[in-house]
């Protein structure tokens, strides 16, 4: 029998695991923080590439593409039990820091044989929406310990990358972009894979746009040449 769910409102930072990118359907684990942090850190990151064309005095800067978020976090675990109040004792749910560990290390860290790869992760909690995601790294810093050495209280710093799904990354920053077909004429200086980067997000499919616009060498493209990049979805289905 546990305590009754009116008592606590408060909604903790939580980590949720799926075993597809999708990240849909139950979660597979979940881990939940102890206490909400006091603050996060949400980087983002554009690359440039400088370009000197024949004759320019300067380079010119040319978007390549815009790096997934990375997020980080400090999280408390404590195993005493001091700081919950009486009915959490009274009902048994205190945790070791041992088993918060655990507890976080299947949800984010663990190799997955299914998968054969750690978990797809979500946080929810302090965002304007839900962050998608993939562990990066994270250190587990030990601050107090009992007479037998036991670990009664840690700190988890914890480093997140985003990794939100392609096509609805690119609804999001153009709800039109995955319903168009884009045309590009060729400048001194452009590749395939750059310019796939900069339509798809990611230069993947520069073999697939070279096989839809019929091009036998990719690598020796020329200035005032026209290439087609249609939606994600006509590329992908001519594999």
């Amino acid at each position: 029998m546990g305590p009754p769910d009116h008592l606590f409102k408060l909604e903790k930072l939580t980590i949720e695991a799926y075993d597809k990118p999708e990240r849909s359907g139950p979660p597979k684990a979940t881990f939940k923080a102890m206490y909400n942090p006091t603050s996060m850190k949400q980087s983002h990151t554009i690359k440039w590439i400088k370009t000197m064309g024949k004759g320019e005095p300067t380079p010119t800067v040319k978007y390549d593409h815009t790096e997934h978020p990375n997020l980080e976090l400090d999280l408390i675990l404590d195993g005493t039990g001091v700081e919950q109040m009486g009915v959490l004792n009274l009902f048994g749910t205190t945790k070791t820091v041992k088993e918060r560990v655990s507890d976080f290390l299947d949800t984010t860290y663990d190799y997955q044989g299914k998968i054969h790869q750690p978990h797809y992760l979500k946080v929810k909690w302090g965002l304007p929406e839900e962050f998608e995601c993939r562990l990066s790294s994270f250190d587990i810093i030990y601050t107090s310990f009992d007479r037998d050495g036991t670990p009664l209280r840690a700190e988890l710093k914890v480093s997140l990358i985003g990794d939100e799904d392609l096509e609805r990354g690119l609804k999001k920053a153009d709800p039109q972009s995955s319903d168009l077909t884009h045309s590009r004429t060729l400048r001194a200086g452009d590749t395939l894979p750059l310019l796939t980067r900069e339509i798809y997000g990611s230069s993947t499919y520069y073999l697939d746009v070279a096989r839809f616009n019929n091009m036998n060498a990719f690598r020796s493209v020329t200035p005032g040449q026209q290439v087609l990049f249609p939606p994600l979805e006509t590329l992908l289905g001519g594999r």
